[in-house]
């Protein structure tokens, strides 16, 4: 079940969005794209961090996305693309448009039925859908504790660092309606991060987002707890963030 009000918080974000969200590696794009592409539309595309690696990419790139603050955003850094306010549950395009729909980072912020009929709908006959996340490196102790911090669930589900893994991209499945699974592929990167970045980047985190100031400050204390008592961190204001990069590809039946 979709949390909604954490799925609308990012509607209260834009700016500092695009400012601290990581991009994703031109890798995902290349795992996902079909040998020939005139037209992609990515999905709930916020300020077009995954969109910008489909431009020369395919033919005509659209976006569609829920947000006015990020539309605008994207619509300034990205001018040629065409870009829609809309939702995956509604898409204000033609049907048969698309030869590939992405979803970067919000595939787990839909209602899976009604989205897929509507991609499915979007899609021509035989067209892809690519689902990409980039998530936490379970191998990175620091990390996945401001994780935890953050997503009390995580530590909940399991003390097992797999497991904590699988939550990130457990929307994806080997079946989803409408569509033929493909594969799975995963990327690891290394981002050089100021503290302070990294900081402002939990502050564009949704339960950051809907959090009261009292509850957003001890969140924001324990992470900085953590940076202050690893090894990794302590008395460092740069690091090296290790990134995993989850990549699902299906076709449309």
């Amino acid at each position: 079940m979709v949390d909604e009000v954490l799925a609308k918080s990012f509607t209260l974000t834009g700016a500092d969005y695009d400012r601290y969200r990581p991009g994703f590696p031109p890798a995902a794009a290349d795992m996902v794209m079909p040998p020939t592409v005139r037209t992609a539309l990515d999905l709930a595309a916020g300020t077009g961090k995954f969109t910008e690696l489909l431009v020369g990419r395919a033919q005509r790139v659209i976006a569609v996305e829920p947000s006015e603050s990020m539309l605008e955003i994207l619509r300034s850094k990205l001018p040629e693309v065409e870009a829609y306010l809309g939702s995956a549950e509604r898409i204000p395009v033609e049907s048969g448009v698309a030869d590939i729909v992405t979803v970067a980072q919000a595939f787990h912020w839909f209602d899976e039925d009604a989205a897929c009929a509507e991609i499915s709908r979007v899609l021509r006959p035989g067209g892809t859908l690519g689902l990409v996340w980039n998530r936490f490196d379970p191998m990175c102790g620091w990390d996945r504790a401001a994780h935890r911090i953050a997503h009390p669930g995580l530590a909940s589900a399991s003390a097992d660092a797999d497991a904590d893994a699988a939550v990130a991209t457990s929307t994806a499945a080997d079946e989803l309606p409408g569509f033929d699974f493909v594969r799975r592929e995963q990327i690891h990167s290394t981002e050089r991060i100021r503290r302070a970045a990294y900081l402002g980047r939990w502050s564009t985190v949704s339960t950051f987002l809907v959090a009261d100031e009292f509850a957003r400050t001890e969140m924001f204390d324990a992470i900085e707890a953590v940076l202050d008592s690893d090894p990794e961190t302590r008395d460092r204001e740069e690091y090296d963030l290790p990134i995993v990069t989850d990549v699902f590809v299906y076709r449309r039946t």
